[in-house]
């Protein structure tokens, strides 16, 4: 035992993982992304988005992501500023005839119902709901003409199969895959837009929303942008889908954030795209799941592992272990961005298994905390 302050204590050098970066999003960037941008310092950096170099930058992006989805043909990819919280709205605009359904099972999920119950224009959504931790199933409706689902709920670590709910012809199923894309395996069969934006498992900046979109959705875009609703400029799907086919956006984009997409995206495909993304990071997952269950002071929170993500992992910690104490001794440490996320309230931890994170790294993280466990318990107590 030691009554070295918390702050002070140094783990081991050969425990210490090489990248300490395990946040949810933002989340860790290669430095190969930094390289990118600094290439592009006098030839894209600065320029106008609305001429080649970086409108070649928008096409591989969208080219690349049809790609690594293995999109069919007629789908199409959409992109807009504002990251999903803006996509939230430009949906009720721009994607709801007049009556959704939510399921809602954490955080993010209930954003976009509320967003939603907020529209004057449309009828109440339907709502479905699970405690967070668990997602419920959607339940046909024939009122509801687009279906919102969350492939990762990112504020509780519950990754759910994306399926096309049965009865529901004519409707629309969309997937907010902001955590999840680049991650998870979906099928597009079984979804008409699934949006996301760049700051997880593309590890780029955010303020940018991309959608995937099924000929399906793409008329529904374009019939509701032709019809007599009135919707602002900056969150008009039909804008920005005209924009988007001449691979720019309505405005100015972040350019560092498209650098730092395109590149990840490069690597991606490089290594086996999506198939290999996925395998990565549920290599990280097993591992991490795997010692929690052999831990006597630590459980996965998310009870059934059918439904524990790949990409976040919530780990719930005996209350004999203050969480927080040990996420500031990691921080001290190098190790950063575990923390379990605010709202839930839970004494957990919260670690980003994206694509980019080597699971050597989520390894080496365990080993971390093991030891303070082991050597610094009393430290670690409440009080």
């Amino acid at each position: 035992m030691t009554s070295t302050p918390l702050g002070e204590l140094r783990l081991p050098r050969h425990l210490l993982p090489a990248d300490g970066r395990f946040g949810s999003g933002p989340s860790k960037v290669r430095p190969e992304q930094i390289e990118a941008i600094v290439a592009a310092s006098r030839t894209v950096l600065g320029t106008s988005h609305r001429q080649a170099p970086v409108k070649a930058l928008v096409a591989d992006i969208r080219s690349n992501l049809t790609d690594l989805f293995d999109l069919p043909a007629g789908w199409e990819i959409v992109c807009g500023n504002g990251g999903t919280t803006v996509f939230w709205d430009v949906a009720t605009f721009g994607l709801i005839e007049a009556r959704s359904e939510h399921l809602v099972f954490g955080e993010f999920s209930t954003k976009f119902a509320d967003a939603s119950a907020a529209a004057p224009h449309l009828e109440a959504p339907r709502i479905v709901s699970a405690d967070p931790g668990d997602h419920p199933a959607p339940v046909a409706d024939e009122s509801v003409d687009l279906y919102a689902l969350t492939h990762n709920e990112t504020s509780t670590g519950v990754a759910m199969e994306l399926r096309r709910p049965a009865g529901t012809e004519g409707a629309l199923v969309a997937v907010d895959a902001t955590s999840g894309a680049g991650g998870l395996p979906w099928d597009p069969g079984e979804v008409d837009i699934y949006y996301f934006a760049p700051q997880k498992c593309f590890a780029a900046d955010g303020g940018l929303w991309v959608a995937a979109c099924s000929p399906a959705a793409l008329e529904r875009i374009e019939r509701i942008a032709a019809g007599e609703r009135w919707i602002p400029a900056s969150l008009d799907l039909g804008i920005a889908l005209g924009n988007s086919r001449l691979d720019q956006t309505y405005n100015t984009p972040a350019v560092a954030t498209l650098i730092l997409f395109a590149d990840q995206l490069r690597w991606m495909l490089g290594h086996g795209g999506l198939e290999w993304c996925t395998k990565r990071s549920r290599a990280s997952s097993d591992h991490l799941y795997g010692w929690a269950e052999d831990r006597s002071w630590a459980t996965p929170f998310v009870a059934g592992p059918a439904k524990r993500s790949a990409v976040v992992g919530t780990i719930d910690l005996v209350p004999e272990l203050e969480v927080a104490k040990i996420n500031a001794v990691l921080r001290a440490n190098g190790i950063v961005d575990t923390d379990g996320y605010r709202k839930l309230g839970r004494n957990q931890l919260r670690v980003g298994m994206f694509p980019a994170v080597d699971p050597a790294d989520v390894e080496a993280l365990t080993a971390c905390i093991d030891h303070l466990v082991e050597h610094h318990s009393d430290e670690l107590r409440p009080g």
